[in-house]
């Protein structure tokens, strides 16, 4: 059998399952150490978050992402973040708040003993009008571990770079960062439940500790097609606030990246 066709099973497989491999923000901030799979790629289509601040701001993020799985256990992704803020008797703004590139690696593969470690490096370049000045790499490590009943997730960061002003709004700059979540897979139902809660010390906008807690879930439309929703209250830090998601990914291939038996 031509190895594309195996490769092309692998991928459908893969796609089927895509409502268990959670990314950060689809639907909460912690994630899994699993990347998408080689030569498989995986668009955001929807990725949406808004969110109503304590000063009666509101605020939208929509970041769409492609990612793509350019080597084993390896991905790399490209997004933008845009920005709108409507404040009563302040009109509304909107503009983009930087352009993030980014890469995953997954370090081993779970066993009954040891956990599934990944790294990720991500840098926030400083292009649009609510883009920070400067970039702002990011290593972070997370770690995945299956019990019978759950997955658990542990995720930490930390950003370089300069301060960010306070109109600077993208990504939730943060100095560091460090998470656990616990998800609920049903597997008959393609669906996924998760909540999360993190630290994060803001990059420029104020010295408070800003706790956060989240819940939500995924679920397979089809093979190639998941959604997610979630729900989130920021409990301390410099603005207070509720927030909701909405998210859609879409999985596919092209036959020109994948390798045939013979190459």
């Amino acid at each position: 059998m031509p190895a594309i066709t195996l490769l092309a099973g692998a991928a459908t497989a893969s796609a089927q399952t895509d409502y268990y491999n959670t990314d950060a923000g689809r639907p909460v901030v912690v994630e899994d150490a699993h990347p998408v799979e080689r030569y498989a790629f995986e668009i955001q289509l929807a990725p949406l978050r808004a969110e109503r601040g304590d000063g009666g701001a509101y605020h939208w993020e929509f970041d769409p992402e492609l990612a793509y799985g350019i080597l084993p256990g390896t991905q790399v992704e490209v997004g933008v973040h845009l920005d709108v803020t409507d404040q009563e008797g302040a009109g509304r703004a909107f503009g983009v708040g930087g352009v993030e590139v980014a890469a995953l690696h997954n370090l081993n593969l779970e066993t009954a003993t040891l956990p599934a470690f990944a790294v990720a490096a991500e840098a926030l370049l400083p292009i649009g009008d609510f883009a920070p000045d400067g970039v702002h790499p990011t290593l972070k490590g997370i770690v995945t571990r299956t019990f019978r009943w759950m997955r658990v997730h542990l995720n930490a960061g930390y950003t370089f770079g300069e301060e960010a002003p306070a109109e600077a709004t993208a990504a939730d700059l943060s100095r560091w960062m460090a998470g656990v979540a616990v998800d609920r897979a049903l597997p008959l139902q393609g669906a996924l439940f998760i909540g999360d809660v993190f630290v994060i010390e803001p990059l420029g906008h104020g010295d408070r500790l800003a706790w956060t807690v989240e819940a939500g879930a995924r679920y397979q439309l089809d093979p190639f097609v998941a959604l997610d929703v979630g729900l989130g209250r920021r409990l301390s830090g410099p603005d207070r606030a509720w927030f909701v998601t909405i998210g859609a990914a879409r999985t596919f291939g092209l036959r020109a990246l994948i390798p045939t038996a013979s190459e």
